[in-house]
């Protein structure tokens, strides 16, 4: 059991798993901010605009209910909500928008922090080895007398 313990405690401390939570949690929160920014500030506005009609009591009436003498309903009819749906692709307009432009930001950043100056590509290590190797060849023969060349006779 403490094995499986362990596991857990690795899989749930890991950079990545973290970062994710801190998203969500986030996330949730924002998305709060999202649904009182368009129902409450940008969908008046639309409906005074546009009449006074709130958009999310916008619908199409396919068949009207059915009412009773009394007043009950007898069959609820069929209506399609279409202002529901207006509403949700403004939130996702919003925070679509709103992640482009974090997402930007965070490329600017990540881009400006890059050094410019050394845009020098690392060597790869077989390569520096060779040269590690014929460094130490010039040393050795630059430490070491050539032979001395013997008078050829005539």
């Amino acid at each position: 059991m403490s094995n499986f313990l362990q596991e857990f405690r690795k899989f749930a401390v890991k950079g990545n798993m973290i970062d994710l939570a801190i998203g969500v949690v986030i996330g949730a929160a924002f998305n709060q901010i999202v649904d009182v920014l368009v129902k409450r500030i940008i969908t008046p506005p639309l409906g005074y605009l546009t009449t006074g009609v709130d958009l999310s009591d916008l619908e199409w009436v396919l068949k009207a209910p059915v009412l009773a003498a009394d007043g009950t309903v007898t069959d609820p009819g069929v209506v399609l909500g279409y202002g529901l749906l207006i509403e949700a692709m403004l939130d996702f307009a919003i925070v679509a928008f709103t992640l482009f432009v974090v997402i930007r930001l965070i490329n600017r950043l990540k881009d400006r922090s890059e050094d410019e100056t050394n845009k020098e590509v690392p060597t790869p290590r077989d390569i520096q080895l060779l040269v590690d190797i014929r460094d130490e060849m010039r040393r050795f023969n630059a430490s070491t007398p050539p032979p001395k060349a013997e008078a050829a006779e005539v």
